[in-house]
């Protein structure tokens, strides 16, 4: 089975999520998003497959999400994906993609219905 994770090293669900693909005997292709962000079409992409908006993949507990002032309505989607791009730790973490599908692995074993 292939997997993919956009993981972020500094995240404990995302390090659980990458654990518990381990445990199945998978070793995921990893994306470290971080430090190489999705492009903008790759982020589409990504929200397409999700189903979700850019702003349902935002991490609204981040200092930079309030700096930003990202909770104001009239963002447009650009100006939040924009932001997501720039500030990577503003994206919702861990995304897995199988051939079962992709999701946002929050609760950790989410990742359980993908494996």
């Amino acid at each position: 089975m292939s997997v993919m994770i956009y993981h972020n090293i500094r995240c404990g669900t995302s390090l659980a999520v990458l654990e518990i693909i381990r445990e199945a005997g998978i070793e995921p292709v990893i994306i470290d998003y971080m430090t190489t962000p999705p492009s903008h079409e790759e982020t589409l992409a990504l929200l397409l497959a999700l189903d979700m908006s850019p702003r349902q993949l935002l991490r609204t507990n981040e200092r930079i999400y309030a700096a930003l002032k990202l909770d104001d309505e009239t963002k447009t989607d650009r100006e939040i994906i924009d932001a997501m791009l720039e500030h990577p730790q503003l994206i919702q973490r861990p995304i897995v993609v199988t051939e079962k599908g992709i999701k946002v692995c929050r609760p950790k074993t989410k990742v359980l219905e993908l494996l």
